[in-house]
């Protein structure tokens, strides 16, 4: 089983999904543009990558305290 990653990484990863998201955005854009279909692709690849980048930002916050909020 691998080792769970620390909050520092879970902000590195969420850093990491999030510019292949928009990266995604942009190659999508493009095939749009140059009137390829193939822009379908990037356009879920990009909402795979936004839903791990909001994972891991939100794993890398630390828990608030329950009795606080």
């Amino acid at each position: 089983m691998p080792p769970v990653p620390q909050p520092a990484q879970h902000r590195r990863l969420a850093g990491y999904a999030l510019a292949v998201c928009v990266l995604a955005v942009v190659a999508a854009v493009v095939s749009f543009v140059q009137g390829s279909w193939l822009g379908v692709v990037w356009v879920l690849l990009a909402g795979l990558s936004s839903n791990m980048a909001w994972y891991y930002l939100r794993r890398g916050r630390p828990a608030r305290n329950a009795v606080g909020h």
